[in-house]
C-alpha cells in the first residue's frame, strides 16, 4: 500500500479505446502548445502583450489571471481547474520555452539558457468553496480559492525535486523526479542494468541516495485559520496547513490576511500502531497567494457604483456626523460622548509614515472605566459586531501569549514555530478588551508595544522576528473596590499604571449617578427594549441593515479617505495642548502629586487622530476647526475630566460628619508619632476598637494624606507620619 500516494499502481484495458480528439486540450502536448500559445498571444485591453513582458521582465516566476485563460480558452482554463496538478506542469514547462524563445529573439551574442519559471495563479471571482467549513472530499486535487488569516509559520526546508541514485552493486547512477508538495518518492526496488555474464547479479534494494547530486527546491508550511469573523458563534476555528514553495518562500509573517488559490491535496497521516490506511490528512498545495488588504477578509474591499454614490450621499447630508452617533449601539440610553468615541475608534485617523521609515498610528484607543451595570460590555459587544474586523476577549481569560504571539512545538517535526494571538489576528481591526483590570500585571505590560508602535517583538526559542498588530484597542474596567469612590483620589479610583493610561487616546470615567428623572427615563426605556424585543421581524431586518450599511460605511471610509490637518486647526490645537498642559501643572502644584493620567505628547497626537476620524466620516481630505474644536471637547469630557475626577472641594460635610473625622484623627495620630511607620491594616483594626467603621477610618486617612499630614508608602500597604 505504499506506493498508493505514489502512482506506483497501473491498470491498462487492452479492449477499450479511449476516443479523445488530436487537437483536443485534454492531450498533454496539445495543451502545452496551447499554453504557449495564450501567453505569447494574449492582449490585455489597452493592447499590451501582458505575460510576453511580464516574462522578459521576471524571467523566473509569472502571474496569470485565470479569467484571462478562461477568455482566451474556456476548455483550457476548466482542465486547470479541475485537473491541476497536470496542467500546471505543462503551464510551466509552456512558459519556460517561451521564455527561451523570446530571449533568442531579443538577446545578441550568448545563446539563452532554458530557465524554470514558476506559474503564481490569481483570480477576482473567487471560485470553489467559499469558506474553509466548505472544503470537501469532493475537492481533492481540485483548484479552490480559500482565504484567511495565517496564524503560524514553519522554518524553511529543502524540497527534493530530482533525487539522484545509485546502485550499490554495479555504481548504476539513475535520477527519480519527486511529486511537489508533501509527497515522497519510493526507491525502486531493483537495478535495470543488465549485469555482464560471470558477474553477480544486483540484489533486491540496491540503491541508495545521493544527496549532493539532487536538485531541490524550498519548501516552506504555513497554518491558515479562517478569520475570526467568519466563525460561527460557539464553533472553534478552523485551519488548513498550506506548503508554500520557491519564490512563494518567506514572504509571509503570522497574523496576514491572505486569499490562496492552491491544490486541495492529501497526505499519509501520521503512522501509529492502530493507524488505519485509508484515512489521508489533508492540506493546500499553494500555487497563488495574494496578501489582503487591510480591513478585508476577501482580498481588497470592492465596491459598486450605487454603493459609492450612496456613501458620497450620506456624506455630504448636515447631518451626517448626527446619523452616525446615532447608529451606534441604539439599544443603550444615553452616554453620547462614549457613543461619539466609539464611533471615531472605528472609523480612525489616518496612519502615517514619516521620511525616516517612522510609523505613527493612526488608530484610536479607548478606555471605559467605572461602576458595574453602566453598559460598558454591551458597547463591547456592539463593537465587535459592527467591526469590519475585530477579536473579543476578557482580561481574566487572557494571558500575555494570548494576546500577542507564543511560540510552539511542531509535534511530527520538532521545530519551534510561532503563532499569533488576538492583537495579531485583528490586524487592521479592533481589539475589545472586557475586565481589563483583572488581568495580571505582566499580562497587562506584554501589550504596551502592541498599543504605541502596533508591532509585537518576538524573541523565544531561537526565533527572532516583529509581528504587525495596526488595531484599536476598546477596554472596559471597573476601579478596585468595585465602584467608583467620589471619596478618593483619581489614582486610587484608577488603580492602572500611568504608562498604560498614556497610551490610550480617551478616558471616560463611567459612573451610576442616581437621580429621579435619569432613572425613570432609564427604566422606560430598557422596558420598552424588552418589551418591542422580537415583536416583528420588520424591524429586525431594518436594524440588521443599518448595521451593514455602518460596516461597510467605515471600511469604505478607512479605505478611500485619509485626512490630513489644515493650517487653521494645526494653530487652535497647539494652543489647545499648551493650554491644557499649563493647567495640569497648576494642578500638580496645588495638590503636591502627579496627576492620575499625565498629559504628554501623546495625548496631543490622541486629539490629532480624533480629529481626523471626525472629517473622515465625511469623507472630507482636510480636517477644519470644527472637527478640531470636536475632538478638543471629547478630549475634556474624557480624559482631563478623568484626572481632575476624586475628591472634590465642593463636598459638604454635617457638623455629626467633621466630629467623628476630628475625633478618628486624634486617634491615628496618637497612635502615630511624627516620622513612625505602621502597617495600614494593623492602624485600621486599633482604631476600629474605638467604635469607629473601617469606611470612616479609611476617609479619614485619605483626608490626612491630602493634607499631608500622612503619607503610603511600599505599594500603600505601610502608612508614615510626615507632621
Amino acid at each position: 500500500m505504499a506506493g498508493w500516494d505514489e502512482g506506483q499502481v497501473f491498470f491498462s484495458d487492452q479492449r477499450y479505446t479511449a476516443e479523445i480528439d488530436s487537437d483536443s486540450p485534454a492531450v498533454g502536448h496539445v495543451a502545452e502548445r496551447r499554453f504557449a500559445e495564450f501567453l505569447r498571444t494574449f492582449r490585455s485591453e489597452d493592447d499590451a502583450f501582458v505575460y510576453r513582458d511580464q516574462l522578459l521582465r521576471n524571467k523566473n516566476r509569472l502571474r496569470i489571471k485565470l479569467e484571462h485563460l478562461r477568455a482566451f480558452d474556456d476548455e483550457l482554463g476548466d482542465l486547470l481547474v479541475q485537473k491541476p496538478a497536470e496542467y500546471l506542469a505543462l503551464l510551466e514547462m509552456a512558459a519556460s520555452t517561451v521564455l527561451l524563445s523570446l530571449q533568442a529573439a531579443t538577446d545578441e551574442g550568448e545563446a539563452p539558457v532554458q530557465q524554470e519559471v514558476q506559474v503564481f495563479l490569481y483570480s477576482e471571482t473567487p471560485f470553489g468553496p467559499k469558506t474553509l467549513r466548505e472544503l470537501s472530499s469532493e475537492h481533492v486535487s481540485r483548484l479552490v480559492t480559500i482565504s484567511g488569516i495565517v496564524t503560524a509559520a514553519g522554518k524553511p526546508r529543502a524540497k527534493a525535486t530530482h533525487v539522484s541514485l545509485q546502485c550499490q552493486n554495479c555504481k548504476n547512477t539513475k535520477t527519480i523526479a519527486c511529486k511537489p508538495g508533501l509527497s515522497g518518492v519510493n526507491l525502486p526496488r531493483r537495478c535495470e542494468l543488465q549485469s555482464m555474464e560471470g558477474a553477480e547479479p544486483c540484489p533486491l534494494d540496491p540503491f541508495v541516495v545521493l544527496p549532493d547530486s539532487s536538485k531541490y527546491v524550498d519548501q516552506q508550511t504555513l497554518k491558515l485559520q479562517e478569520s475570526p469573523e467568519d466563525i460561527p458563534t460557539g464553533e472553534l476555528p478552523r485551519n488548513i496547513l498550506l506548503v508554500v514553495d520557491r519564490h512563494l518562500v518567506q514572504k509571509i509573517v503570522p497574523g496576514t490576511r491572505v486569499t490562496t488559490v492552491g491544490i486541495f491535496s492529501i497526505m499519509q497521516a501520521k503512522q501509529g500502531k492502530n493507524e488505519n490506511f485509508a484515512i489521508r490528512q489533508p492540506y493546500l498545495r499553494v500555487v497563488g497567494l495574494e496578501e489582503d488588504s487591510e480591513g478585508s477578509s476577501r482580498s481588497a474591499p470592492t465596491f459598486t457604483l450605487e454603493e459609492e454614490q450612496n456613501f458620497r450621499e450620506f456624506a455630504s447630508q448636515s447631518d451626517c456626523l448626527d446619523r452616525i452617533f446615532g447608529s451606534i449601539a441604539p439599544s443603550i440610553f444615553g452616554s453620547p460622548d462614549i457613543k461619539r468615541a466609539i464611533a471615531c475608534l472605528l472609523f480612525g485617523g489616518s496612519r502615517k509614515r514619516l521620511p525616516d521609515g517612522t510609523r505613527i498610528r493612526g488608530d484610536i484607543n479607548v478606555l471605559m472605566l467605572g461602576d458595574p451595570s453602566t453598559a460598558k460590555s454591551q458597547f463591547l459587544k456592539f463593537v465587535e459586531q459592527v467591526a469590519p474586523i475585530s477579536v473579543y476577549t476578557s482580561g481574566k481569560g487572557s494571558s500575555a501569549a494570548g494576546l500577542t504571539a507564543s511560540v510552539i512545538k511542531d509535534p511530527s517535526s520538532g521545530e519551534f514555530y510561532l503563532e499569533g494571538g488576538a492583537m495579531v489576528l485583528a490586524d487592521g481591526g479592533v481589539v475589545c478588551i472586557d475586565e481589563f483590570d483583572k488581568m495580571r500585571m505582566e499580562d497587562r505590560v506584554a501589550i504596551h508595544e502592541a498599543m504605541e508602535q502596533q508591532t509585537i517583538s518576538i524573541a523565544k526559542a531561537g526565533i527572532t522576528t516583529v509581528l504587525n498588530s495596526r488595531a484599536a484597542v476598546l477596554a472596559a474596567a471597573n476601579p478596585p473596590s468595585g465602584r467608583y469612590d467620589d471619596l478618593k483620589t483619581a489614582q486610587e479610583n484608577i488603580d492602572i499604571q500611568t504608562t498604560m493610561l498614556s497610551r490610550f487616546d480617551l478616558i471616560f470615567i463611567v459612573k451610576d449617578e442616581k437621580s429621579f428623572n435619569r432613572d425613570l427615563e432609564i427604566a422606560r426605556h430598557i422596558v420598552g427594549v424588552h418589551r418591542r424585543a422580537g415583536e416583528s421581524t420588520v424591524m429586525d431586518n431594518s436594524d440588521n441593515a443599518k448595521d451593514n450599511f455602518l460596516k461597510r460605511y467605515i471600511e469604505y471610509c478607512k479605505h478611500r479617505c485619509s485626512p490630513r490637518l489644515a493650517e487653521s486647526a494645526s494653530q487652535i490645537l497647539q494652543n489647545e495642548y499648551v493650554r491644557i498642559r499649563q493647567s495640569s501643572r497648576e494642578q500638580s502644584v496645588q495638590t503636591k502629586d502627579s496627576p492620575a493620567v499625565p498629559i504628554t505628547v501623546r495625548q496631543l497626537e490622541a486629539i490629532v487622530r480624533v480629529s481626523e476620524s471626525l472629517a473622515k466620516m465625511q469623507l472630507q481630505l482636510n480636517v477644519t476647526e470644527s472637527h478640531v474644536r470636536e475632538a478638543i471637547r471629547l478630549f475634556n469630557v474624557s480624559t482631563v475630566d478623568a484626572s481632575n475626577s476624586g475628591i472634590m472641594d465642593s463636598i459638604v460635610f454635617t457638623a455629626e460628619q467633621r466630629e467623628e473625622f476630628a475625633q478618628i484623627e486624634q486617634q491615628i495620630k496618637r497612635r502615630l508619632a511624627i516620622g513612625a511607620s505602621l502597617s495600614e491594616k494593623r492602624l485600621i483594626d486599633d482604631v476600629i476598637k474605638y467604635g469607629f467603621t473601617e469606611q470612616s477610618i479609611r476617609r479619614s486617612l485619605v483626608f490626612l494624606t491630602q493634607q499631608g499630614d500622612v503619607e503610603h508608602r511600599r505599594e500603600r500597604r505601610i502608612v508614615h507620619r510626615r507632621r
